[in-house]
């Protein structure tokens, strides 16, 4: 017991003299410390994180461990401070980054928005697209108009033909949604109504307040609409991060994340197919490969939304992919200039 209290008070001791001899203004490195070891970081990683404070000059160096945009500007400052040392693809520098991205994801699913989730159906946001099944059939796709207090009332499902006749109206449905930037939902309803022969068809479900919450995010998800390009690859033995020169199957990137992606495509693709596709974020080609794990048909269109959980990226790919995810240079607003569409079925 007394061999351990000697270990913590020489690393006390250690720590205590390195902050004293790094300073920003005044600032007090012990409170910065105690509270990265609150924060539940260790020591490697609080030291990490005071040299980022230090190069990037922050007022309040304990910022960094809960403002997103603490962290977003101290980033940014590491990347353009290896730019310009032309140092920004080497290992080092990009091992250095992945981490500062890490702790960035920490940060930000802290968040209440990200712990709390929903409780009741009263609190479903309007537009948020929704999947229908009935017992044997579906799936169904669709979209809340309105969430009014009494009803939910959803745009008219669209998926397999029904049987002539067919009403939705008493129908004990399950009803399956993803919510941006949170997790997938489940929850069991009973169509109220079902209004197919006014002008606007729409359906009118109960609210519910035993909401399922599952698949909690575990990165950041923005949507896009950039071309991109698709190789169906035999295994996923061929996976790589070498651009295509050869002709792929054009498609669209609808969104993106460190782990995966959707790509609308004409026609169809099976489950499990391993794939390679390349796309550029500004001047910048990115590759990733991945395999699909869902698809959304559209028969009247005849195309299909890929969902795809891509295989692990390397430390510079990733990272060019974060920087543009987390906006951290404000790149994506220039795409908001142009009148950029999301796209889906």
């Amino acid at each position: 017991m007394l061999i351990w209290l000697l270990i913590i008070l020489i690393v006390l001791g250690i720590l205590f003299i390195i902050f004293r001899r790094t300073k920003v203004g005044s600032f007090p490195w012990i409170k910065f410390f105690l509270k990265g070891k609150e924060s539940g970081f260790n020591i490697k990683e609080i030291n990490l994180l005071r040299k980022v404070a230090v190069a990037n000059n922050l007022k309040d160096p304990t910022s960094l461990f809960w403002s997103i945009r603490a962290l977003d500007y101290s980033i940014k400052g590491v990347i353009l401070n290896y730019r310009a040392k032309e140092e920004e693809s080497s290992d080092p520098a990009n091992e250095f980054i992945s981490k500062l991205f890490e702790f960035r994801k920490r940060v930000e699913f802290q968040l209440p928005k990200y712990k709390l989730g929903l409780k009741t159906t009263r609190d479903i946001v309007e537009k948020q697209k929704v999947k229908i099944s009935l017992p044997g059939l579906g799936p169904f796709f669709s979209t809340v108009v309105e969430n009014l207090r009494r009803y939910l009332a959803l745009s008219y499902p669209q998926g397999p033909a029904l049987s002539p006749g067919f009403t939705w109206k008493g129908q004990q449905i399950n009803i399956y949604f993803w919510r941006a930037g949170d997790a997938g939902y489940f929850f069991n309803t009973k169509v109220i109504d079902d209004f197919y022969n006014k002008k606007y068809p729409i359906l009118h479900v109960a609210h519910s307040s035993n909401l399922i919450r599952s698949q909690k995010r575990k990165s950041i998800r923005v949507e896009m609409s950039t071309n991109a390009l698709l190789f169906p690859l035999r295994n996923v033995k061929e996976a790589n991060e070498e651009i295509e020169q050869g002709q792929g199957l054009r498609c669209r990137l609808i969104d993106l994340s460190e782990d995966g992606a959707a790509l609308l495509i004409g026609g169809k693709a099976r489950l499990g197919l391993p794939v390679k596709f390349q796309f550029n974020l500004f001047d910048i080609a990115i590759v990733m490969n991945g395999v699909v794990k869902g698809v959304n048909f559209d028969s009247r269109k005849n195309r299909s939304i890929l969902h795809l959980q891509a295989l692990p990226l390397s430390n510079r790919m990733r990272n060019i992919i974060l920087a543009y995810v987390y906006n951290v240079f404000g790149d994506r607003n220039e795409e908001l200039l142009t009148g950029r569409k999301s796209v889906a079925l």
